[in-house]
């Protein structure tokens, strides 16, 4: 019986960084075929968030050109990262598979009647030699109010994973767990749920070069943008039934030379869906200018967009979502798209003048406007200055620099701190420590799947 050496490879968090996948495709080719040559065996994964429809290609194709650029590798199977999940509409995600050579794993995702969807499956067995059943689980972040918008049903990973592994377990011999949870959840998966062997990690874009061990429970994930491939090399004993050691490394993907067949596919892709991006939404007569420092007609625009949109009596975005001016002419799909490519929400929130005055002052602070942000969807630089619809505010400069506001007023009206407010803004607002007051608000409603640019398109067109 023996020892049998495992390579699993993996890929995590790509976010449609395309410029990497030719290299990657290189290293994997390279690598599968020096192991198989050994006769050992090699199996491959991804976790999650390979589209990001910030790059022109996903957003055109839904993600489909992603699928389409992952059957080139061979995969073993899949999960689906929030990108994927939740970026795109009920239907599109549904399709977005269709032609996929490779398994999509998401134990924790239903219809909303509780009917788990044909495309998915809770999990997968591998069997490598008679000796040999690999299963392979897979699960993703449960961001129920946005999956709840889309018309799905997203359930707690800790209620799903004990009996499935308890199941598969019964059936292979080494499990492993395709989590695009986050760091912190698989080391709680580990420390509170037996019987999985393997975790391999998405979503919090964790380097770990050696991977780490909890509780017999060996944890790996390999980054992000296709920086790194993740190699997780096992021995696992045939005799004993277990995993007798193991090696876990990041693999450095700029290392490889790009695998020109692949250029060539994303050039030929490329081309065929570019008269996508090239549709014309309307035509204007005068430029739409943007400034990250001051308000401007860009800015101004957006936030009576998301106003109108959400039906509330304020529209407030920071002006850094707009990354570039609309000159006047025809404007395109791929214009809006490239001065605002976030995949980010709108969502109207219930404040109170109180808390709703605390945010003006917060948000039109230096600080704020210069604040660097990453994640969170935003896809631009800075948070720029906030801009609104239905406030208005004075501001002073102070002999220190700063800046005073103050007599701030909604809809022409002085702002009553107890009275509560209908706020329309980004979903991002919602998420975490930008605005704890926003993320802390007890009424919250998403409107999905439509992104900021769709509100965009949607308001050029009443123009």
């Amino acid at each position: 019986m023996g020892t049998s050496n495992i390579h699993i490879f993996h890929t995590n968090d790509l976010h449609s960084h395309l410029e990497q996948w030719p290299k990657i495709i290189s290293l994997l080719n390279e690598k599968r075929k020096f192991y198989e040559e050994q006769g050992d065996k090699v199996l491959i994964f991804d976790i999650g968030d390979h589209a990001d429809r910030f790059h022109p290609l996903t957003e055109a194709t839904m993600g489909k050109a992603n699928v389409e650029l992952m059957n080139e590798v061979g995969y073993d199977g899949a999960t689906i990262g929030n990108n994927e999940g939740i970026t795109i509409s009920k239907q599109a995600l549904s399709n977005l598979y269709n032609h996929a050579n490779f398994p999509i794993l998401v134990a924790n995702l239903f219809h909303l009647s509780g009917e788990r969807p044909k495309w998915v499956k809770p999990y997968h067995l591998i069997k490598l030699s008679n000796e040999l059943t690999v299963g392979v689980v897979g699960l993703t972040i449960p961001f129920r109010p946005f999956y709840k918008a889309l018309g799905w049903s997203i359930e707690d990973p800790f209620e799903i994973l004990p009996p499935l592994v308890k199941e598969v377990k019964e059936q292979a011999d080494i499990v492993i767990f395709l989590s695009h949870l986050g760091l912190n959840f698989d080391e709680e998966v580990a420390n509170q749920i037996a019987g999985i062997d393997v975790i391999l990690g998405g979503h919090t874009h964790h380097v770990l070069e050696n991977g780490m061990v909890i509780n017999n429970t060996i944890i790996h994930q390999a980054g992000k943008f296709g920086r790194y491939v993740g190699q997780l090399s096992l021995s696992f004993d045939n005799n004993e039934h277990q995993i007798s050691s193991y090696n876990a490394q990041c693999l450095v993907v700029d290392s490889y030379n790009p695998c020109t067949d692949t250029v060539e596919t994303i050039r030929r892709i490329s081309h065929t869906q570019q008269a996508v991006l090239d549709e014309e939404i309307i035509s204007i007569e005068q430029p739409l200018t943007i400034s990250w420092e001051k308000p401007s007609p860009f800015a101004d625009l957006l936030a009576t967009a998301i106003k109108e949109w959400c039906e509330g009596e304020i529209g407030m975005i920071n002006s850094g979502l707009i990354l570039d001016e609309l000159l006047e002419g025809p404007v395109t799909k791929g214009d809006l798209h490239r001065v605002c490519p976030h995949p980010i929400n709108p969502c109207k929130v219930e404040l109170n003048g109180s808390l709703l005055k605390e945010i003006v002052h917060h948000a039109l602070s230096e600080e704020m406007i210069h604040k660097k942000i990453r994640g969170f969807g935003f896809r631009g630089k800075v948070m720029g200055i906030m801009v609104f619809d239905g406030v208005t505010y004075e501001e002073k400069k102070l002999t220190d620099g700063l800046s005073h506001v103050y007599n701030i007023k909604v809809n022409g009206e002085k702002i009553q701190h107890d009275r509560v407010y209908q706020v329309a803004t980004l979903d991002m607002f919602t998420f975490g420590h930008l605005f704890p007051t926003i993320a802390a608000a007890k009424v919250k409603q998403y409107y999905m799947p439509e992104l900021l640019r769709d509100l965009l398109a949607w308001k050029l067109k009443k123009m």
